[in-house]
């Protein structure tokens, strides 16, 4: 049975996470611009002493407003991101029925429910790429079939929302130069791994839908 999922639509729903996850790797970088921007006006030594004011203030006004921007933009494309996986789970699972031992509903849901989110999304995508991907043959050897992108879109996607979390509460307890420094430094690594895991989830995310559309056509 076809899925009733129009192919048309799903492009539409593709094209609007690639351009949403390239809006959250920038805001990204700008956050890392910004912090790297007020790192390098803290002196280890002497603190906040020898630097300007109007600097101070100005960079730290930057930093706030790539926060806001980092926010914004995940949050928008979080939503989008979910209805196209949800639209990939109806499509797959008109492909497997037998693939899935949930109904579709459980691609939206399984993201809103705490704890279940870290490890149920990424057993419906793996069902979702078992159903699309054609395993891979070399000759002389049966077929395999590769959940690489799976895996590590995954991986990175609940590092990030942990380092994530991590940073924020660097940020609330620090207090004395050193420990702003720090936080400061993390928020910097973890915007650097974000711009990687947005990267990831592109990847898995062109892959899936193009896998979908070969086996419709």
């Amino acid at each position: 049975m076809l899925p009733t999922v129009s192919p048309g639509g799903s492009r539409v729903l593709l094209t609007a996470v690639v351009a949403l996850l390239a809006a959250v790797a920038l805001s990204d970088l700008f956050a890392l611009y910004a912090g790297a921007r007020v790192y390098a006006l803290i002196d280890a030594d002497a603190g906040f002493a020898f630097a300007a004011e109007d600097e101070l203030r100005t960079a730290d006004l930057l930093y706030g407003r790539a926060g806001m921007f980092q926010g914004s933009s995940f949050l928008l494309c979080a939503a989008v991101f979910i209805a196209w996986f949800h639209r990939m789970r109806r499509a797959t699972g008109a492909l497997a029925p037998d693939a899935f031992g949930r109904g579709s509903g459980w691609a939206i849901g399984a993201w809103l429910i705490p704890v279940v989110n870290l490890w149920l999304p990424f057993r419906i995508a793996l069902g979702m790429w078992g159903a699309a991907v054609s395993p891979s043959a070399t000759p002389g050897r049966p077929g395999r079939l590769s959940f690489r992108p799976v895996e590590v879109w995954w991986v990175l996607f609940v590092l990030t929302r942990l380092f994530d979390r991590y940073t924020a509460w660097l940020h609330r307890r620090a207090e004395g130069v050193g420990e702003i420094r720090d936080a400061l430094f993390q928020g910097m690594l973890s915007d650097a791994l974000n711009v990687v895991a947005a990267a990831a989830a592109v990847h898995f995310a062109v892959r899936l839908s193009a896998a979908v559309r070969r086996r419709t056509a």
